[in-house]
């Protein structure tokens, strides 16, 4: 886009529940030419307007290899959200965009992946798995281990039965508290290691989810073997104004929003000690 203060206007081509409060949107701009322009990494995000309602930054939850599909997934948290979650086919909203670094798929090349999603954390991880399975001869296993709080909380449903079922996945979900005719994994998401085979040596692991999680499932990594730079995270929950203007998301000497949202664990480690 030409410039960053200025949205674009899109239109809502659909929308679908994940779970009783989390839709995913898919949009497209009005103007063709600056569709065509918004070229993404995954792990960007962008600022998304509801007129009326304010602005707001939501990763964005689909691949570049996807071109034709700009989605975002959100869950209903307040008026902005509302706002949005009412939303019809064809109404717009404003578009600022893409920021922030991404996730370096092209230092993934030949590596094994292991993404570790709780919650609607699977958001920003989608993008980067549907990028590696378009990709698929570029990259090593893929292993993917999501959890959330109860099956009614799993976001991506049709897609997480799709990868269950590719034989070149490995695909493995939990819930922390089981529902009547649950009968797959019950409990936290790091429960799910001792299930699976991992190479530290040949693995970047991609991380996100709600920060407990995060914590946890870092801690079991390292002990695991896996160096504090194979841990890339995002820390996208903090920011604001997306372009480092605000100062809302600055740590120390780094703004989430410019230099991040995505960080290593080493990196991460530098910003919070």
């Amino acid at each position: 886009m030409n410039d960053v203060f200025l949205p674009d206007i899109a239109t809502l081509v659909k929308a679908w529940d994940e779970t009783p409060d989390t839709k995913t949107f898919a949009w497209r701009f009005r103007d063709l030419k600056g569709g065509k322009d918004f070229h993404f990494l995954p792990g960007q995000f962008l600022e998304l307007s509801v007129f009326g309602y304010g602005e707001a930054p939501f990763c964005i939850a689909s691949s570049p290899t996807r071109p034709d599909a700009l989605e975002t997934t959100v869950r209903r948290t307040g008026q902005l959200t509302d706002a949005l979650h009412r939303l019809g086919n064809g109404d717009e909203v404003g578009i600022r965009g893409p920021f922030g670094n991404g996730f370096d798929a092209e230092a993934a090349r030949g590596k094994d992946l292991l993404f570790v999603g709780g919650g609607i954390g699977l958001a920003p991880l989608r993008s980067l798995i549907w990028n590696a399975l378009d990709e698929r001869d570029r990259f090593g296993k893929v292993t993917i281990l999501y959890g959330a709080r109860t099956p009614s909380d799993l976001v991506y449903r049709h897609e997480l039965k799709e990868w269950e079922e590719r034989s070149d996945v490995e695909l493995l979900i939990t819930v922390d508290w089981a529902a009547p005719g649950w009968t797959g994994n019950v409990g936290v998401v790091p429960v799910l290691f001792e299930k699976v085979t991992l190479h530290p040596e040949s693995t970047l692991a991609y991380v996100c989810g709600p920060p407990i999680m995060i914590r946890f499932v870092v801690r079991d990594l390292l002990a695991r073997g896996f160096k504090e730079e194979a841990v890339i995270s995002t820390l996208e929950r903090m920011m604001q104004c997306g372009i480092g203007k605000c100062n809302h998301c600055a740590i120390g000497h780094r703004y989430v929003c410019r230099d991040g949202p995505v960080f290593n664990y080493s990196q991460i480690r530098e910003l919070v000690e």
